[in-house]
């Protein structure tokens, strides 16, 4: 769940996407439907289908519906009523987000010519929310059906492109714990932290989560379907394993090559030969240019797709999850933030992107408690996230997102990942 940004996850604003039909909507949902249907808007999703499902008006079908002249004389007024209360809200909300994009631009600014940042370059009231009547149905519309959505690609799509693309399956783990130790192993690593690994994985996969939980698929329930392509313990979707490799694939590939000169054969021998698929994967993930759009157009294709069975191999999985946190933790380090980063300020960072997540924890903590979580969305995403309106400045956003790590973290599972450190 890398990101809730337009075309680049790393940087930029927030969006958001209307609340689904389900009554345990809570803020890793939230989360998680943002970056779907946020990406998508783009034109530049990997998961753009479910997205565009999810977002779009339902079509409309068949003749228009017979309706009497006081049906819509009364539709008339109540849209007249509608429409002057939106002009009102639109007035005072337009000039509250072109001071947020104005602000935000200050302090990217400022940050790169290493000035301070203040509370004078935040806007420090909550923004307006509309309150008047909703828009009323026209009674004469044509009666609207539902828009048939296409499937996710989930994992034996995965794995299927991996077959057939560079002819790899990848070497699933004996039980969840062998997973879990070679996680740990890769966390412990990469300099991240026992208690940053075991808070973040309870909150991405509900301190219960295996190795190949996808997106969506986490209870075993009727009719369960993938709200994306996002997959393991932390989450990633397609075009983040595209951009892992191409970013940090060879760094991977250093990693494995040193573990592989501590085994003995046969086992040397079998991770000598997934290094040398890893190479080919890694070559054609670089074959584009090093942007975020360009590894969404890889991510779906059959390759992309390919790809992303890795974060199922018991050798290479581990490496790929703990290295979607380790850029996190390198990019505040390069901006010169030394501060171990707690689990939800990398949570945090791992959800809205570097860039949006780093503004918001590299902020005094006195201004925590009064900065407005608006500064770091998009006016379309705020206004449809209950989460970030309910957790309205960032001490509060970040609070709710510890308590949900206190709850899941203390489950079988993250306990288990726990103890394998």
């Amino acid at each position: 769940m890398r990101s809730l940004l337009h075309c680049d996850e790393r940087q930029g604003d927030l969006a958001t996407a209307p609340r689904p039909s389900t009554t345990s909507f809570d803020i890793r949902d939230a989360w998680r439907l943002l970056v779907v249907v946020t990406l998508a808007a783009s034109g530049s999703c990997a998961d753009h289908a479910f997205a565009q499902t999810l977002a779009a008006p339902a079509a409309s079908a068949g003749s228009p519906r017979p309706v009497t002249a006081p049906q819509m004389a009364d539709y008339r007024r109540r849209l007249a009523e509608y429409t002057a209360a939106r002009e009102r809200f639109e007035s005072e909300a337009g000039a509250y987000w072109s001071a947020i994009s104005e602000k935000r631009r200050t302090r990217n600014a400022r940050r790169r010519n290493n000035e301070p940042v203040t509370a004078d370059h935040y806007v420090m009231i909550q923004p307006p929310l509309y309150r008047g009547p909703p828009k009323p149905v026209d009674p004469s519309a044509p009666t609207p059906e539902k828009r048939p959505s296409r499937p996710l690609p989930v994992i034996r799509d995965f794995l299927q492109h991996a077959s057939e693309q560079f002819q790899f399956t990848p070497q699933r783990p004996k039980n969840e714990i062998e997973f879990k130790r070679a996680y740990a192993a890769a966390a412990k690593s990469a300099g991240l932290t026992k208690d940053q690994a075991v808070r973040v994985y309870g909150f991405e996969s509900g301190g219960n989560g295996t190795y190949d939980i996808q997106a969506g698929l986490e209870q075993a329930r009727p009719n369960a379907r993938a709200i994306s392509t996002a997959l393991g313990y932390n989450q990633l979707l397609v075009a983040n394993t595209v951009e892992l490799l191409a970013e940090q694939g060879p760094h991977i590939i250093e990693q494995l090559k040193r573990r592989a000169d501590t085994l003995p054969e046969p086992q040397r021998a079998r991770l000598l030969h997934k290094i040398t698929t890893v190479h080919r994967m890694v070559t054609f993930c670089k074959s584009v240019p090093d942007t975020w759009s360009a590894h969404v157009k890889l991510a779906q294709t059959p390759k992309g797709m390919g790809v992303h069975a890795l974060n199922l191999d018991v050798d290479i999985g581990p490496w790929l999850q703990t290295h979607k946190l380790l850029t996190s933790v390198v990019f505040a380090l390069r901006k010169g933030y030394t501060a171990t980063l707690t689990a939800a300020e990398l949570e945090m960072m791992n959800l809205t992107g570097d860039g949006t997540g780093f503004d918001m924890v590299s902020m005094p903590h006195a201004l925590r408690a009064q900065v407005p979580t608006s500064n770091f969305f998009q006016r379309e995403g705020y206004e449809r996230n209950p989460v970030a309106i309910r957790n309205n400045v960032v001490a509060k956003l970040l609070a709710a997102t510890d308590t949900r790590m206190d709850r899941e973290s203390a489950l079988p599972g993250a306990r288990d990942l726990a103890a394998a450190f």
